[in-house]
């Protein structure tokens, strides 16, 4: 079921999803916005909404399976193949680098989408990519709740996002909000 895109801001503001303020994102920028894609997930309801908006533009890439990072891609990665009807997997990090761990494998040859909650640089979901392919997985596409790049960060392949926004973040040195001695939050999975 595709959505419009005032439906899919609904889902994000309805949830809680999105936060103003001055935020440390996973890739070190600094942002005066914030998106918890947490606050949606813990709905089923917003969850399975979403990722039907997203598996329908990957119904026709006959996927094999859906991969994501954890932690943001569990989730989505969970309910993306409950809805394409094939299985997933999460990657993990392990001292810093990303890595496929459980006994999970990906077959040379199998369709993977990769999936992710938010991308601002794409740093976790190349490292994924990475990983496919070295298993000899092919890339299908990714599917993303949140574009932060607003359609600027290249993966190498389809991108399907359910929003996509241009939401400016700085480097640490140039950030507008430190000058102002404001607070920052580092919000997310991952330590400072």
């Amino acid at each position: 079921m595709r959505l419009s895109t005032e439906e899919i801001k609904k889902i994000f503001i309805d949830s809680g999803a999105l936060l103003e303020g001055h935020f440390r994102l996973t890739s070190g920028r600094h942002s005066d916005r914030y998106i918890q894609c947490a606050r949606v997930l813990m709905e089923p309801k917003y969850t399975a909404a979403l990722c039907s908006h997203l598996a329908e533009a990957f119904k026709d890439k006959e996927v094999d399976i859906v991969v994501g990072p954890a932690m943001g891609g569990i989730v989505i990665s969970y309910e993306m193949a409950r809805q394409l009807g094939v299985p997933s997997l999460f990657t993990e990090r392990v001292d810093g680098k990303m890595t496929l761990r459980r006994n999970f494998e990906i077959e040379k040859g199998q369709k993977v989408l990769v999936v992710e909650d938010v991308v601002t640089t794409g740093g976790s979901v190349k490292e994924v990519i990475d990983i496919v392919k070295e298993k000899g997985g092919e890339v299908v596409g990714v599917a993303l709740l949140v574009d932060r790049s607003n359609g600027k960060v290249d993966l190498g392949t389809t991108i399907e996002a359910c929003l996509s926004m241009d939401v400016v973040s700085y480097e640490e040195r140039e950030c507008p909000l430190c000058k102002e001695g404001k607070p920052i939050v580092k919000p997310g999975s991952r330590a400072n």
